[in-house]
């Protein structure tokens, strides 16, 4: 079997900017931005991802895992598998 293989990537940077006050603000929870995007944004982004890759049928997703923490990375790797029809016999 023959495999082909390219990579697409879609790089998002999550950035929290905080002025000085909120810096200097001592009751500023100063990672719940960072909580949010974990706990809430990046799963849901994931789900929504996966919702529409099931529509094309002929395609398979799936996690692939490379060792990188997946609040790091999330690798998805989509499969095509083609077979040739069978071959007539006389």
């Amino acid at each position: 079997m023959e495999t082909r293989e390219r990579t697409f990537k879609v790089r998002l940077s999550i950035i929290g900017e905080f002025d000085e006050a909120a810096v200097e603000d001592d009751a500023l929870d100063g990672d719940r931005w960072l909580e949010e995007w974990e706990a809430a944004i990046q799963p849901g982004l994931i789900r929504a991802v996966f919702a529409y890759l099931r529509t094309f049928p002929a395609w398979h997703a799936r996690v692939r895992n490379r060792g990188i923490a997946p609040t790091d990375e999330i690798e998805i790797v989509l499969t095509r598998r083609f077979t040739a029809p069978p071959r007539a016999t006389h």
